[in-house]
Protein backbone atom coordinates (compact mmCIF):
# COMPACT_ATOMS: atom_id res chain seq x y z
CA UNK A 1 0.00 0.00 0.00
CA UNK A 2 3.23 2.75 1.02
CA UNK A 3 4.71 1.42 -2.49
CA UNK A 4 1.38 2.63 -4.01
CA UNK A 5 1.13 6.18 -2.40
CA UNK A 6 5.05 6.60 -3.37
CA UNK A 7 4.50 6.24 -6.67
CA UNK A 8 1.17 8.13 -7.07
CA UNK A 9 2.99 10.50 -5.39
CA UNK A 10 5.84 10.43 -8.05
CA UNK A 11 3.45 10.94 -10.64
CA UNK A 12 1.90 14.05 -9.59
CA UNK A 13 5.22 15.28 -8.56
CA UNK A 14 6.42 14.45 -12.44
CA UNK A 15 3.79 16.07 -13.89
CA UNK A 16 4.21 19.16 -11.73
CA UNK A 17 7.98 19.22 -12.98
CA UNK A 18 7.13 18.76 -16.72
CA UNK A 19 4.68 21.74 -16.64
CA UNK A 20 6.53 23.94 -14.89
CA UNK A 21 10.14 25.24 -16.61
CA UNK A 22 11.89 28.44 -18.38
CA UNK A 23 10.14 30.41 -21.24
CA UNK A 24 13.04 28.20 -23.56
CA UNK A 25 11.20 25.17 -22.20
CA UNK A 26 7.77 25.58 -23.45
CA UNK A 27 8.47 27.12 -26.18
CA UNK A 28 10.12 23.61 -27.24
CA UNK A 29 7.39 21.67 -25.92
CA UNK A 30 4.71 24.15 -27.67
CA UNK A 31 7.21 23.71 -30.94
CA UNK A 32 6.99 19.99 -30.52
CA UNK A 33 3.07 19.89 -29.92
CA UNK A 34 2.96 21.49 -33.33
CA UNK A 35 4.55 19.52 -35.21
CA UNK A 36 2.95 16.65 -33.56
CA UNK A 37 -0.38 17.30 -34.62
CA UNK A 38 0.84 18.19 -38.04
CA UNK A 39 2.16 14.88 -38.62
CA UNK A 40 -1.13 13.79 -36.75
CA UNK A 41 -3.20 15.55 -39.30
CA UNK A 42 -1.24 13.98 -42.32
CA UNK A 43 -1.99 10.60 -40.59
CA UNK A 44 -5.31 11.11 -40.58
CA UNK A 45 -5.13 11.55 -44.50
CA UNK A 46 -3.14 8.75 -44.56
CA UNK A 47 -5.99 6.37 -43.00
CA UNK A 48 -8.77 8.13 -45.12
CA UNK A 49 -6.87 7.51 -48.54
CA UNK A 50 -4.42 4.80 -47.65
CA UNK A 51 -0.64 4.22 -48.95
CA UNK A 52 -1.73 5.72 -52.46
CA UNK A 53 -0.69 9.08 -50.72
CA UNK A 54 2.87 7.48 -49.84
CA UNK A 55 5.63 7.78 -52.46
CA UNK A 56 5.50 3.97 -52.23
CA UNK A 57 4.48 1.42 -54.53
CA UNK A 58 4.21 -1.95 -55.46
CA UNK A 59 8.15 -1.89 -56.32
CA UNK A 60 9.11 0.06 -53.80
CA UNK A 61 7.19 -0.99 -50.83
CA UNK A 62 9.58 0.41 -48.00
CA UNK A 63 10.60 4.34 -47.92
CA UNK A 64 11.11 7.00 -45.34
CA UNK A 65 8.85 5.02 -42.60
CA UNK A 66 11.32 1.62 -42.43
CA UNK A 67 14.17 3.85 -43.49
CA UNK A 68 13.56 5.64 -39.79
CA UNK A 69 13.01 2.70 -38.21
CA UNK A 70 15.67 0.43 -39.26
CA UNK A 71 17.97 3.77 -37.86
CA UNK A 72 16.49 4.13 -34.80
CA UNK A 73 16.56 0.76 -34.01
CA UNK A 74 20.39 1.42 -33.93
CA UNK A 75 20.11 4.53 -31.99
CA UNK A 76 18.22 2.36 -29.03
CA UNK A 77 20.78 -0.06 -28.89
CA UNK A 78 23.34 2.34 -28.44
CA UNK A 79 22.13 2.47 -25.12
CA UNK A 80 24.02 -0.37 -24.01
CA UNK A 81 27.43 1.51 -24.84
CA UNK A 82 26.67 3.37 -21.27
CA UNK A 83 24.64 0.51 -19.70
CA UNK A 84 27.40 -2.10 -19.68
CA UNK A 85 30.04 0.75 -18.25
CA UNK A 86 28.38 1.64 -15.69
CA UNK A 87 25.84 -0.69 -14.12
CA UNK A 88 28.44 -3.71 -15.09
CA UNK A 89 32.11 -2.33 -14.98
CA UNK A 90 31.14 0.03 -12.24
CA UNK A 91 32.67 3.20 -14.39
CA UNK A 92 31.41 6.28 -12.03
CA UNK A 93 32.22 8.33 -15.22
CA UNK A 94 29.57 6.72 -17.14
CA UNK A 95 26.87 7.06 -14.35
CA UNK A 96 25.74 10.47 -14.73
CA UNK A 97 24.89 9.63 -18.93
CA UNK A 98 23.50 5.93 -18.39
CA UNK A 99 19.25 7.07 -17.30
CA UNK A 100 19.80 9.90 -20.04
CA UNK A 101 21.31 7.08 -22.50
CA UNK A 102 18.31 4.64 -21.42
CA UNK A 103 15.77 7.46 -21.92
CA UNK A 104 17.07 8.27 -25.57
CA UNK A 105 16.31 4.39 -26.11
CA UNK A 106 13.05 4.36 -24.73
CA UNK A 107 12.18 7.50 -26.75
CA UNK A 108 13.53 5.82 -29.70
CA UNK A 109 12.10 2.28 -29.68
CA UNK A 110 8.48 4.04 -29.09
CA UNK A 111 9.50 5.89 -32.42
CA UNK A 112 10.41 2.53 -34.05
CA UNK A 113 6.98 1.32 -33.00
CA UNK A 114 5.04 3.93 -34.29
CA UNK A 115 6.91 3.49 -37.92
CA UNK A 116 5.74 0.37 -38.34
CA UNK A 117 2.27 1.54 -37.38
CA UNK A 118 2.50 4.39 -39.54
CA UNK A 119 4.17 1.88 -42.44
CA UNK A 120 1.41 -1.24 -41.94
CA UNK A 121 -0.68 1.42 -43.28
CA UNK A 122 -3.02 2.21 -40.11
CA UNK A 123 -3.62 0.72 -35.99
CA UNK A 124 -6.16 -1.69 -37.46
CA UNK A 125 -4.36 -4.56 -38.62
CA UNK A 126 -2.07 -5.06 -35.62
CA UNK A 127 -4.42 -7.55 -34.64
CA UNK A 128 -2.85 -10.16 -36.67
CA UNK A 129 0.61 -9.75 -35.04
CA UNK A 130 -1.29 -10.74 -31.67
CA UNK A 131 -0.56 -14.58 -30.56
CA UNK A 132 -3.82 -16.05 -30.56
CA UNK A 133 -6.02 -13.82 -32.31
CA UNK A 134 -3.67 -13.10 -35.41
CA UNK A 135 -1.42 -15.27 -37.05
CA UNK A 136 1.80 -15.00 -35.04
CA UNK A 137 3.75 -17.16 -37.09
CA UNK A 138 6.60 -17.68 -34.20
CA UNK A 139 9.44 -19.09 -34.84
CA UNK A 140 9.49 -19.03 -38.33
CA UNK A 141 9.14 -15.38 -38.95
CA UNK A 142 12.02 -13.22 -38.48
CA UNK A 143 9.11 -10.35 -38.40
CA UNK A 144 7.52 -12.04 -35.08
CA UNK A 145 11.47 -12.29 -33.72
CA UNK A 146 11.57 -8.15 -34.64
CA UNK A 147 8.82 -8.04 -32.62
CA UNK A 148 9.98 -9.86 -29.74
CA UNK A 149 13.15 -8.09 -29.25
CA UNK A 150 11.90 -5.02 -29.33
CA UNK A 151 9.13 -5.23 -27.09
CA UNK A 152 11.24 -6.78 -24.12
CA UNK A 153 13.95 -4.21 -24.95
CA UNK A 154 11.72 -1.58 -24.47
CA UNK A 155 10.56 -3.41 -21.35
CA UNK A 156 13.98 -3.28 -19.79
CA UNK A 157 14.91 0.04 -20.82
CA UNK A 158 11.45 1.15 -18.59
CA UNK A 159 11.85 -1.11 -15.57
CA UNK A 160 15.20 -0.65 -14.96
CA UNK A 161 15.82 3.21 -14.94
CA UNK A 162 12.12 3.26 -13.40
CA UNK A 163 13.40 0.92 -10.10
CA UNK A 164 16.38 3.07 -10.11
CA UNK A 165 14.64 7.17 -9.68
CA UNK A 166 11.63 5.48 -7.73
CA UNK A 167 14.24 4.43 -4.90
CA UNK A 168 16.17 7.90 -5.18
CA UNK A 169 12.50 9.86 -5.32
CA UNK A 170 12.38 7.73 -1.59
CA UNK A 171 16.07 9.09 -0.83
CA UNK A 172 17.56 5.58 -0.54
CA UNK A 173 20.20 3.71 -2.67
CA UNK A 174 18.40 0.98 -5.66
CA UNK A 175 19.86 -2.57 -5.14
CA UNK A 176 22.49 -4.00 -7.55
CA UNK A 177 20.88 -7.24 -7.27
CA UNK A 178 17.63 -6.20 -7.92
CA UNK A 179 18.89 -4.03 -11.60
CA UNK A 180 22.24 -6.24 -12.37
CA UNK A 181 20.52 -9.05 -14.09
CA UNK A 182 18.58 -6.88 -15.67
CA UNK A 183 21.58 -4.80 -16.98
CA UNK A 184 23.18 -7.90 -17.38
CA UNK A 185 20.44 -9.34 -20.06
CA UNK A 186 19.84 -5.76 -21.98
CA UNK A 187 23.72 -5.71 -22.93
CA UNK A 188 22.99 -9.06 -25.04
CA UNK A 189 19.33 -7.83 -25.60
CA UNK A 190 20.95 -4.77 -27.67
CA UNK A 191 22.65 -6.85 -29.78
CA UNK A 192 19.86 -8.81 -30.44
CA UNK A 193 17.59 -6.40 -31.13
CA UNK A 194 19.99 -4.91 -34.42
CA UNK A 195 20.92 -8.27 -35.76
CA UNK A 196 17.48 -9.45 -35.63
CA UNK A 197 16.67 -6.50 -37.71
CA UNK A 198 19.73 -7.15 -40.17
CA UNK A 199 18.37 -10.62 -41.04
CA UNK A 200 15.09 -9.37 -41.91
CA UNK A 201 16.79 -7.64 -44.74
CA UNK A 202 19.14 -10.54 -45.21
CA UNK A 203 16.59 -13.21 -45.21
CA UNK A 204 15.25 -11.84 -48.44
CA UNK A 205 16.81 -13.90 -51.44
CA UNK A 206 15.10 -11.71 -53.68
CA UNK A 207 17.13 -8.66 -52.42
CA UNK A 208 20.64 -9.02 -53.59
CA UNK A 209 21.78 -5.88 -52.48
CA UNK A 210 20.95 -6.97 -48.50
CA UNK A 211 22.14 -10.06 -48.99
CA UNK A 212 25.66 -9.58 -47.52
CA UNK A 213 27.09 -10.93 -44.36
CA UNK A 214 28.75 -7.96 -43.08
CA UNK A 215 25.16 -6.46 -43.07
CA UNK A 216 24.49 -7.54 -39.41
CA UNK A 217 27.91 -6.15 -37.88
CA UNK A 218 27.80 -3.10 -39.98
CA UNK A 219 24.41 -2.37 -38.21
CA UNK A 220 26.07 -2.56 -34.74
CA UNK A 221 28.91 -0.45 -36.15
CA UNK A 222 26.98 2.39 -37.18
CA UNK A 223 24.15 2.14 -34.17
CA UNK A 224 27.56 2.23 -31.70
CA UNK A 225 28.27 5.49 -33.69
CA UNK A 226 24.99 7.20 -34.39
CA UNK A 227 23.39 6.20 -30.94
CA UNK A 228 26.60 7.86 -28.67
CA UNK A 229 26.78 10.61 -31.02
CA UNK A 230 23.14 11.25 -30.28
CA UNK A 231 23.55 10.96 -26.71
CA UNK A 232 26.75 13.77 -26.46
CA UNK A 233 24.89 16.13 -28.29
CA UNK A 234 21.66 15.54 -25.80
CA UNK A 235 24.58 15.62 -23.13
CA UNK A 236 25.67 19.18 -24.36
CA UNK A 237 22.09 20.55 -24.23
CA UNK A 238 21.63 19.50 -20.70
CA UNK A 239 24.46 20.79 -19.67
CA UNK A 240 23.80 24.39 -21.51
CA UNK A 241 19.94 24.49 -20.18
CA UNK A 242 19.59 22.87 -16.60
CA UNK A 243 21.91 22.35 -13.39
CA UNK A 244 22.77 18.81 -14.31
CA UNK A 245 26.58 19.00 -14.51
CA UNK A 246 27.69 15.93 -16.70
CA UNK A 247 31.60 15.93 -16.27
CA UNK A 248 33.81 16.48 -18.93
CA UNK A 249 35.41 12.89 -18.99
CA UNK A 250 32.22 11.71 -19.36
CA UNK A 251 32.00 13.42 -22.71
CA UNK A 252 35.21 12.34 -23.52
CA UNK A 253 34.59 8.61 -23.12
CA UNK A 254 31.88 8.52 -24.72
CA UNK A 255 33.13 10.73 -27.76
CA UNK A 256 36.04 7.63 -27.66
CA UNK A 257 33.69 5.08 -28.40
CA UNK A 258 31.86 7.16 -30.80
CA UNK A 259 35.21 7.65 -32.87
CA UNK A 260 36.01 4.05 -32.78
CA UNK A 261 32.68 2.51 -33.96
CA UNK A 262 32.44 5.25 -36.51
CA UNK A 263 36.23 3.81 -38.04
CA UNK A 264 35.28 0.73 -37.95
CA UNK A 265 31.54 1.37 -40.07
CA UNK A 266 33.93 3.15 -42.31
CA UNK A 267 35.98 0.53 -43.08
CA UNK A 268 33.17 -1.91 -43.33
CA UNK A 269 31.77 0.00 -45.83
CA UNK A 270 34.93 0.21 -47.89
CA UNK A 271 34.78 -3.60 -47.38
CA UNK A 272 31.22 -3.54 -49.06
CA UNK A 273 32.08 -1.43 -51.95
CA UNK A 274 35.14 -3.66 -52.88
CA UNK A 275 32.90 -6.42 -52.96
CA UNK A 276 30.43 -5.02 -55.40
CA UNK A 277 32.70 -2.99 -57.70
CA UNK A 278 35.97 -4.85 -58.40
CA UNK A 279 34.00 -7.89 -59.79
CA UNK A 280 30.65 -6.63 -60.36
CA UNK A 281 27.68 -9.16 -61.27
CA UNK A 282 24.25 -8.19 -62.47
CA UNK A 283 23.34 -8.78 -58.65
CA UNK A 284 25.63 -5.16 -58.27
CA UNK A 285 23.20 -3.66 -60.10
CA UNK A 286 21.14 -1.79 -56.93
CA UNK A 287 24.83 -0.48 -55.80
CA UNK A 288 25.73 0.98 -59.36
CA UNK A 289 22.30 2.65 -59.16
CA UNK A 290 23.13 3.48 -55.64
CA UNK A 291 26.43 4.83 -55.89
CA UNK A 292 26.63 6.25 -59.77
CA UNK A 293 22.98 6.19 -61.08
CA UNK A 294 21.62 3.39 -63.75
CA UNK A 295 20.15 3.78 -66.96
CA UNK A 296 19.74 7.68 -66.32
CA UNK A 297 18.01 7.67 -62.48
CA UNK A 298 20.15 9.03 -60.28
CA UNK A 299 17.61 10.08 -57.10
CA UNK A 300 19.71 8.61 -54.60
CA UNK A 301 23.63 9.92 -55.92
CA UNK A 302 23.20 13.29 -53.43
CA UNK A 303 22.16 11.42 -50.67
CA UNK A 304 24.65 8.84 -50.78
CA UNK A 305 27.57 10.60 -51.91
CA UNK A 306 26.48 13.73 -48.92
CA UNK A 307 26.41 10.51 -46.39
CA UNK A 308 30.09 9.32 -47.42
CA UNK A 309 31.11 13.02 -47.46
CA UNK A 310 30.18 13.65 -44.09
CA UNK A 311 31.14 10.43 -42.89
CA UNK A 312 34.45 10.63 -43.90
CA UNK A 313 35.11 14.13 -42.11
CA UNK A 314 33.73 13.21 -39.27
CA UNK A 315 36.23 10.11 -38.72
CA UNK A 316 39.05 12.02 -39.92
CA UNK A 317 38.43 14.89 -37.94
CA UNK A 318 36.98 12.25 -34.41
CA UNK A 319 40.69 10.00 -34.75
CA UNK A 320 42.69 13.23 -34.12
CA UNK A 321 42.52 14.11 -30.26
CA UNK A 322 42.66 18.10 -30.40
CA UNK A 323 39.52 17.79 -33.26
CA UNK A 324 37.36 15.09 -30.61
CA UNK A 325 38.29 17.10 -26.89
CA UNK A 326 37.35 20.07 -28.31
CA UNK A 327 33.67 20.10 -27.41
CA UNK A 328 32.66 22.88 -30.54
CA UNK A 329 34.29 20.94 -32.84
CA UNK A 330 33.16 17.72 -31.18
CA UNK A 331 29.57 18.54 -31.05
CA UNK A 332 29.82 19.54 -34.92
CA UNK A 333 31.49 15.85 -35.60
CA UNK A 334 28.96 14.24 -34.08
CA UNK A 335 25.89 16.09 -35.81
CA UNK A 336 27.48 15.13 -38.81
CA UNK A 337 28.12 12.00 -38.14
CA UNK A 338 24.45 11.20 -37.17
CA UNK A 339 23.20 12.64 -39.86
CA UNK A 340 25.50 10.82 -42.62
CA UNK A 341 24.43 7.58 -40.85
CA UNK A 342 20.53 8.30 -40.68
CA UNK A 343 21.36 8.69 -44.83
CA UNK A 344 23.23 5.76 -45.02
CA UNK A 345 21.06 3.19 -42.97
CA UNK A 346 17.90 4.83 -44.38
CA UNK A 347 17.68 5.91 -48.18
CA UNK A 348 21.12 4.01 -48.83
CA UNK A 349 19.90 1.15 -47.21
CA UNK A 350 16.31 0.55 -48.21
CA UNK A 351 15.49 2.09 -50.95
CA UNK A 352 18.41 0.77 -53.55
CA UNK A 353 17.33 -2.95 -52.37
CA UNK A 354 13.96 -2.46 -54.34
CA UNK A 355 15.66 -1.20 -57.36
CA UNK A 356 15.66 -2.59 -60.50
CA UNK A 357 13.07 -4.61 -59.60
CA UNK A 358 13.12 -8.52 -60.32
CA UNK A 359 12.47 -8.02 -63.76
CA UNK A 360 14.99 -5.04 -64.30
CA UNK A 361 12.65 -2.30 -64.45
CA UNK A 362 13.78 0.94 -62.31
CA UNK A 363 11.10 2.44 -60.51
CA UNK A 364 12.76 5.50 -57.87
CA UNK A 365 11.09 6.30 -55.02
CA UNK A 366 10.48 9.72 -53.24
CA UNK A 367 8.86 10.57 -50.19
CA UNK A 368 5.63 12.15 -50.74
CA UNK A 369 4.78 15.60 -48.43
CA UNK A 370 2.47 13.09 -46.25
CA UNK A 371 5.19 11.10 -45.27
CA UNK A 372 7.47 14.03 -44.67
CA UNK A 373 4.62 15.42 -42.15
CA UNK A 374 3.89 11.67 -40.54
CA UNK A 375 7.51 11.52 -40.28
CA UNK A 376 8.87 14.65 -38.65
CA UNK A 377 5.73 14.16 -36.29
CA UNK A 378 6.73 10.67 -35.19
CA UNK A 379 10.27 12.13 -34.34
CA UNK A 380 8.44 15.17 -32.16
CA UNK A 381 6.55 12.58 -30.09
CA UNK A 382 10.04 10.57 -28.93
CA UNK A 383 11.45 14.46 -29.00
CA UNK A 384 8.16 15.06 -26.29
CA UNK A 385 8.82 11.65 -24.63
CA UNK A 386 12.56 11.86 -23.96
CA UNK A 387 12.11 15.72 -22.85
CA UNK A 388 9.51 14.10 -20.10
CA UNK A 389 11.81 11.70 -19.19
CA UNK A 390 14.78 13.23 -18.74
CA UNK A 391 13.36 16.45 -16.91
CA UNK A 392 11.99 14.24 -14.38
CA UNK A 393 15.03 11.83 -13.87
CA UNK A 394 17.22 14.70 -13.66
CA UNK A 395 14.99 16.17 -10.92
CA UNK A 396 15.14 13.65 -9.17
CA UNK A 397 18.99 12.62 -9.46
CA UNK A 398 19.55 16.26 -8.46
CA UNK A 399 17.37 16.25 -5.66
CA UNK A 400 14.83 18.48 -6.29
CA UNK A 401 12.44 16.14 -6.66
CA UNK A 402 11.59 14.01 -3.45
CA UNK A 403 8.93 12.12 -1.87
CA UNK A 404 7.12 14.21 0.94
CA UNK A 405 8.90 17.50 -0.79
CA UNK A 406 7.32 19.81 -2.61
CA UNK A 407 8.31 20.55 -5.96
CA UNK A 408 9.65 24.17 -6.24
Amino acid sequence: MRRFKVFKSLVTDSLDTITQGSKRYHLWMGFLTIVMLSGMYCYSIQLDEGLSVTGMTDRVSWGLYISNFTFLVGVAAAAVMLVMPTYILKDIDFKQAVLIGEGLAVAALIMCLAFVVADMGGPAVLWHMIPGLGVFNFPDSMLTWDVIVLNGYLFLNLSIPFYILFRHYQGKDSNPKVYIPGAILSVFWAVAIHLVTAFLYQGLQARPFWNNALLGPRFLASAFAAGPALIILVLGIIRSFSNFKVKDETIKKIAMIVTVAAQINLIMLISELFKEFYAPTHHSESAFYLFFGLHGKTALLPWIWTSIGLNVLAVVMLTFGRFRNNFKTLYFCCFILFVAIWIEKGFGLIVPGFIPGPYGKIAEYTPTGIEIGVTLGIWALGAFIFTILAKTAIGIETGSLRYGKKVP
